[in-house]
C-alpha cells in the first residue's frame, strides 16, 4: 500500500489566536470545534490518481487535542469517482498507514462519511472553504513586517505532519453539524494554512 499526496491544507476553529492545540496546550474554551480540509493539487494512492480531489472533516475535540477521543463528519467531494472516494477514505481511516495515521489515531468517532461539493480555495494567500451546507469558512495568514507569511514548525501536534503551518485569522467561521451538536457563527478566531507533502511506500 502506498500514497503521495500533495496539496494545500485549510483549517478554522474556535480557539483563539494562536491555536494552543499545536503546542500541546488545552482548548481555549476548553473543547474545540473546527473544520478542516486537504485538496491535492497532485495525489496518487495505490495507483488510483486523486488529483484534483478535496477531503473535509468537522470535528469535535472534548479536550486536550492530544488525548483523543475526537468526533469526526467526514466530506469527501462530490466530484470525485467511487474509486477515489473509496482510495481516500482508506488513506483517512488509517488504513493504508503513513504520517496520516499519526493524526487519524486521535478519532475517536466517524460519525458519518458523506459526499458534498467542497470549495477549496486560496488566492494571494486568502482562503474560502465550504462543505455543502455545513460549514463556511473565510480565512487569511498573518504576515511579517516584510510581508512574508508568519510560519509555525516543529510543533508537537499537526494536522500536516511534516509541513510548515501558517497561522492566521477568519473572518468568518460558520459551522452546523446536528451529528456533532454544533451550530455556531464566529469572526475572528483561529485559522492555519499549510502545503503538505504525505508519501508513503509499501513495504519490501
Amino acid at each position: 500500500m502506498a500514497y503521495r499526496l500533495q496539496g494545500s491544507l485549510l483549517e478554522v476553529c474556535t480557539c483563539k489566536i494562536l491555536c494552543p492545540c499545536w503546542v500541546g496546550e488545552d482548548p481555549d474554551l476548553g473543547d474545540c470545534k473546527s473544520v478542516m480540509a486537504w485538496h491535492f493539487d497532485q495525489g496518487t494512492i495505490d495507483g488510483v490518481d486523486v488529483t484534483g480531489r478535496t477531503i473535509g472533516l468537522a470535528v469535535y475535540i472534548p479536550g486536550n487535542v492530544l488525548d483523543g477521543n475526537w468526533r469526526v463528519t467526514m466530506f469527501i467531494d462530490d466530484g470525485a469517482t467511487e474509486e477515489q472516494a473509496e482510495a481516500i477514505q482508506a488513506v483517512y481511516s488509517g488504513d493504508k498507514g503513513g504520517p496520516i495515521v499519526d493524526l487519524i489515531q486521535l478519532v475517536g468517532e466517524v460519525t458519518s462519511v458523506e459526499r458534498v461539493p467542497i470549495v477549496f480555495e486560496v488566492v494571494e494567500g486568502k482562503g474560502t472553504l465550504k462543505l455543502g451546507d455545513v460549514a463556511h469558512a473565510e480565512l487569511e495568514p498573518y504576515r511579517s513586517a516584510t510581508g512574508e507569511v508568519t510560519t509555525l514548525t516543529n510543533t508537537v501536534f499537526s494536522t500536516v505532519p511534516g509541513a510548515p503551518a501558517y497561522v492566521g485569522k477568519a473572518s468568518k467561521f460558520k459551522l452546523k453539524s446536528a451529528p456533532l451538536n454544533i451550530d455556531l457563527e464566529i469572526e475572528g478566531f483561529n485559522a492555519i494554512q499549510s502545503d503538505f507533502l504525505f508519501e508513503h511506500a509499501e513495504a519490501a
